[in-house]
């Protein structure tokens, strides 16, 4: 794949996935251009902030004149219901759903031919843990959002969405039950997800559009029983 000459926004770049997803860009000839809050030589500013959003969108637009692909990954807050606020709740839905929305409709008019959107959810916008409800409630919007924005820049851009199972971002390999309980035999990388990313946004993927792809090694596909294949439940 090559993406010389093309022009990349990634939220939430700084670090963890978004980085790995910026570097793999990079290695492929794309211009990258990053938004987080994390202090660093990219674009520094909250997501849930409107008017850091217009911002940004301009300071791209100015400088690079098109985009040619919009990876939403910025990660919300994660808390509970019984210490979530309103407050915080709304800010998850903020930074996880109204900036990735925000973003492509102030991007719309300056999508070049060929364009995608890829939008990163969770295998979380389908199973939980305990209290983990704004961040969940963060990823399942996005993951519909994703087909909305499909069906309505049809014909102009292309929008699809990853959904991440256990991704450890130090690539710590694990072994055991951390290793075994997943399908595929090892927790995933952060290059798991760049690799799909880079793909989704390729001619390849030409014909795939408004799709959420899980990648989780199988986690969210293997029934659990007590008592079965040494799975137990501790009461």
């Amino acid at each position: 794949m090559d993406f010389k000459n093309k022009i990349v926004i990634v939220t939430g770049g700084a670090q963890g996935i978004g980085r790995c997803i910026a570097e793999e860009f990079e290695k492929l000839g794309a211009t990258v251009c990053v938004i987080d809050k994390q202090q660093g030589d990219h674009f520094v500013g909250d997501l849930a902030d409107k008017q850091v959003l217009e911002q940004f969108a301009k300071d791209v637009i100015e400088k690079r004149g098109h985009v040619d692909y919009l990876i939403n990954n910025a990660l919300p807050l994660m808390k509970g219901i019984n210490e979530c606020s309103y407050e915080e709740f709304q800010y998850a839905l903020s930074v996880g759903v109204t900036a990735p929305f925000y973003l492509t409709k102030l991007f719309a008019p300056h999508f070049a031919k060929g364009a995608a959107v890829v939008n990163i959810s969770s295998s979380r916008d389908r199973m939980s843990q305990p209290q983990t409800e704004s961040y969940t409630a963060a990823k399942g919007g996005i993951a519909a959002l994703t087909h909305a924005l499909a069906v309505s820049l049809a014909g102009k851009v292309r929008v699809n969405s990853i959904s991440p199972g256990w991704i450890d971002t130090a690539y710590t390999v694990y072994e055991g039950s951390d290793a075994i309980q997943q399908p595929a035999g090892r927790v995933g990388n952060p290059l798991d997800i760049a690799n799909m990313v880079l793909f989704l946004c390729s001619d390849k993927a030409g014909f795939i559009t408004g799709e959420n792809i899980c990648i989780d090694g199988g986690m969210t596909r293997q029934m659990i029983y007590h008592g079965d294949n040494g799975w137990t439940l501790d009461l």
